[in-house]
């Protein structure tokens, strides 16, 4: 108890220090490391925002809507079934192995519907497999995506607001883009760019180099000047040493479960986010589209999107220069303001006003995304860090897919403008959970080392 009492003493200590110091120079953000990281996700990003609109537009016509919609159920339920099994496997082999070849597989799975759009109509069973297999690839390559952040960058709170932004301008342009080849060049383009994509992200995940284990936390490594006899510690810089020769697939998940149980916070936020996946995620985007579509046409759904993106940037803008002490409560406040995006198109509000609540509701969701994503990763152990984040993932996805499942069927019960007050009435209910919740709303800040290790000793909330 008295050693429990010295670590909660040292970890006020430093909280205080970081709310009262005044603000220094940070390392650069953009060093070797991190500058080949962000190109890897930068490009897939671009990849995965032409997708859905080249699977509505390509597999539409020939197979109607319910062929988009069971080419894109396969390709989400494959991965909630196996995202657990990647958190697994990216602690045990590395996060940057496991995404190296998951990039491969879908330079696969792309490279093979481009021939197939090249050659003609592909058969819906060749777009469902591959479908399958790029959600399998997918569950293993994504529990990594957390994980590499503090092995790529000292401060990560910067690293995931300029990522945001990158994801938020790859929503942008890779929808436009993806329509305007399909219109020009026909479907077969598209899937190669994107395998062409998978190609660059493998290459720059693969030359990426860490620091040596045992660096010291404020040394600089030359991740440029390593020998070979550097390469192999590099190269399982992102493993988990931990795992012994005995581990099991159970117990390692076991493992998973309980240190993603400890957290109260974590697995609150993520019973509220299964909510909002159900009631506001999910239903939002074929609910909003059909009224917006509707009432002002489809180029206004456009506009509409566009100014989500918007506001992405512009919430990522803002996360890179805003440290709240009390990161989750922050978030939370600024999720509040998410509320304006479905009301204003519940209520039939004007263009004007209907984009600006998209671009409110896009900046308010990337801030929150920001402080979501930097507490996970300061807060957890790097030895399970990929494990804990399968299971956020699988819960948070697998509540969006049963909105968008339910979001059908629900017209038959209510208006879709209903619906959607539902929606924002849901939103500003989830902002008072997560205020209320005190192991949410208490969550404080904590720097990393140069290492991916917290400044100060973790206190974990039993739960």
């Amino acid at each position: 108890m008295t050693t429990a009492q010295t670590q909660n003493q040292t970890v006020r200590t430093a909280v205080q220090t970081v709310q009262t110091d005044p603000p220094t120079v940070g390392p650069p953000l953009w060093d070797r490391r991190f500058t080949l990281y962000f190109t890897a996700r930068a490009v897939s990003l671009v990849g995965d925002a032409m997708m859905p609109v080249a699977a509505a537009l390509a597999v539409g016509p020939l197979y109607g809507i319910s062929g988009v919609g069971l080419v894109l159920g396969t390709w989400t339920g494959t991965f909630v079934l196996l995202v657990l099994f990647g958190g697994v496997f990216a602690d045990r082999v590395g996060a940057r192995r496991m995404m190296v070849g998951a990039d491969l597989v879908r330079v696969l799975t792309q490279g093979v519907l481009a021939a197939a759009f090249f050659a003609g109509t592909p058969p819906f069973w060749l777009l469902v497999a591959m479908a399958a297999v790029a959600g399998a690839a997918v569950a293993m390559f994504q529990p990594g995506v957390n994980g590499m952040v503090p092995l790529v960058a000292r401060e990560p709170q910067r690293a995931n607001a300029t990522l945001k932004v990158a994801d938020a301008l790859a929503q942008l342009l890779g929808p436009a883009l993806a329509g305007l080849l399909i219109v020009l060049t026909g479907a077969g383009t598209v899937y190669a760019i994107d395998a062409g994509t998978f190609v660059l992200s493998a290459l720059c995940l693969g030359l990426l180099r860490f620091a040596p284990a045992g660096t010291s936390t404020g040394t600089v490594v030359d991740t440029d000047a390593h020998t070979d006899a550097d390469a192999d510690a590099d190269a399982d810089a992102d493993s988990n040493s931990a795992f012994g020769k005995k581990s099991s697939l159970r117990r390692d998940l076991r493992q998973g479960w309980r240190e993603f149980r400890s957290r109260t916070w974590m697995w609150a936020v993520i019973l509220i986010w299964v909510a909002y996946g159900v009631l506001l995620f999910g239903p939002l985007v074929p609910l909003s589209s059909a009224l917006i579509g509707a009432r002002l046409g489809p180029n206004a759904y456009g506009l509409a999107v566009s100014s989500l993106g918007v506001g992405t940037v512009l919430g990522g803008m803002l996360a890179l220069r805003l440290r709240p002490a009390r990161p989750l409560a922050a978030g939370a406040v600024a999720m509040v303001l998410f509320t304006v995006l479905p009301l204003c198109v519940a209520l039939g509000a004007g263009l004007p006003v209907l984009l600006a609540g998209h671009v409110i509701g896009g900046g308010a969701w990337a801030f929150w995304s920001v402080m979501w994503a930097t507490s996970v990763q300061t807060h957890t152990p790097p030895e399970v860090l990929n494990r804990v984040t399968a299971y956020e993932l699988a819960g948070s996805v697998s509540g969006i897919a049963l909105g968008q499942i339910l979001a059908g069927p629900a017209t038959e019960l209510a208006s879709p403008e209903t619906l959607l007050l539902v929606s924002a009435g849901t939103c500003l209910a989830g902002c008072v959970a997560l205020l209320s919740i005190p192991a949410i709303r208490t969550l404080r800040r904590i720097a990393l080392t140069d290492g991916g290790i917290p400044t100060a000793p973790v206190v974990q909330d039993g739960g």
